[in-house]
């Protein structure tokens, strides 16, 4: 049974940091993309970044603030999240991508993490 679990989410101020990481059991993803995402409440879930062999993709609005990587050996993904903003503020989810579309379609994913938040005081 293939689990993604996320950590590392919280409380944070304005211009601070945090590190989310996505632990992967039950299967070995090595060799898929990863993926991060957000939602806001009464938002659509959005792309965030992701991560494939040794390109990185991110949305403009992260780019620049938030890196995404990855750890094979612990299958294993992070996104370092720096410069955060209020309006970062959301559930981030990390997913395993399965299909040969857009890195930014949530419909090319197909396993998902419970989402751990994040929230940003101004």
């Amino acid at each position: 049974q293939v689990q993604l679990v996320e950590s590392g989410g919280g409380l944070v101020q304005a211009g601070g940091s945090l590190r989310l990481s996505c632990a992967a059991s039950g299967r070995t993803f090595s060799t898929y993309a990863r993926g991060w995402f957000r939602q806001a409440p009464g938002k659509e879930r959005e792309f965030v970044a992701a991560i494939n062999w040794g390109n990185e993709y991110y949305t403009d609005s992260v780019k620049g603030r938030f890196t995404i990587s990855r750890d094979n050996a612990k299958n294993t993904v992070y996104l370092q999240m720096n410069s955060l903003k209020p309006e970062d503020t959301a559930v981030y989810y990390c997913a395993v991508k399965s299909g040969s579309g857009s890195y930014a379609s949530v419909n090319e994913y197909a396993y998902w993490g419970q989402g751990t938040q994040v929230t940003v005081s101004s």
